[in-house]
């Protein structure tokens, strides 16, 4: 029968920290494998595009592009973009705290100053914490924050006077706002009256056969414009007789 030898305790003591070493290398060779796995770039990209706005978003992104003309408006821009800690030792602990936090729209000037944020809110609504966040941060910093959906819009006036602070500005846009709508009735009603001028001739122009003359009312000769003699049409005007061959 074989003869098993019990290792000496002393030397699984030495080989311990060899041993723990040479496991500690190799995890950290397969660690360093597996993290260049997942950095090489890969031959088919599992992505596909798509638009940077659902379709209430779309609505309310085409009434802000017309209300603020002069401004410019930034899509789901994160507020990490446009705020800055005032502690620098403290900016990656916030910068984890708001990293995720973006506005649906940002408005801002031609130098790339904020002057605003609006959110448009899902089917869920947006959750009241994130709210809270937002309303209190950008009003920490003196910017306004709406919420706003697509089937009830803001007046243009109230919201550029929000944002811009110009009253005599707003109260200028109200009265264009007002223009146009004017403008607008009156392209609709002109549009309905075209149409009915053109159904009515549409009628006139299908009289009844009932008004023509009857096949048994009288013709007179005046009745017909013609340069033919009376007798034209019943003798020829050529009547020499001629000989038969």
């Amino acid at each position: 029968m074989p003869t098993f030898v019990t290792p000496d305790p002393w030397l699984l003591v030495a080989l311990a920290p060899v041993l723990l070493a040479a496991g500690a290398w190799g995890h950290h060779v397969w660690a360093a494998r597996a993290a260049r796995r997942r950095r090489r770039i890969p031959r088919h990209w599992p992505l596909t595009p798509r638009a940077l706005t659902n379709s209430e978003e779309t609505l309310v992104w085409h009434w802000l592009v017309r209300t603020f003309y002069d401004h410019h408006v930034m899509i789901k821009l994160p507020v990490t973009r446009f705020t800055l800690p005032r502690d620098p030792v403290q900016s990656k602990n916030w910068f984890q705290l708001l990293g995720s936090v973006y506005c649906t729209f940002t408005i801002c000037k031609a130098d790339g100053r904020v002057i605003g944020c609006v959110d448009v809110p899902g089917h869920k609504g947006i959750p009241r914490m994130v709210r809270q966040i937002k309303y209190s941060l950008l009003t920490r910093c003196g910017l306004p924050y709406w919420v706003i959906r697509s089937d009830n819009l803001p007046a243009v006036a109230d919201i550029r006077d929000e944002f811009l602070g110009d009253a005599p500005l707003a109260q200028s846009m109200r009265e264009r706002e007002q223009e146009e709508r004017a403008i607008i009735a009156a392209q609709a009603n002109l549009r309905s009256a075209l149409n009915r001028q053109r159904q009515s001739r549409a009628d006139s122009d299908f009289t009844p056969l009932s008004t023509w003359p009857s096949g048994n009312s009288e013709l007179r000769p005046s009745d017909f414009n013609s340069n033919w003699g009376e007798n034209s049409f019943l003798q020829p005007l050529d009547s020499r007789k001629g000989d038969l061959h």
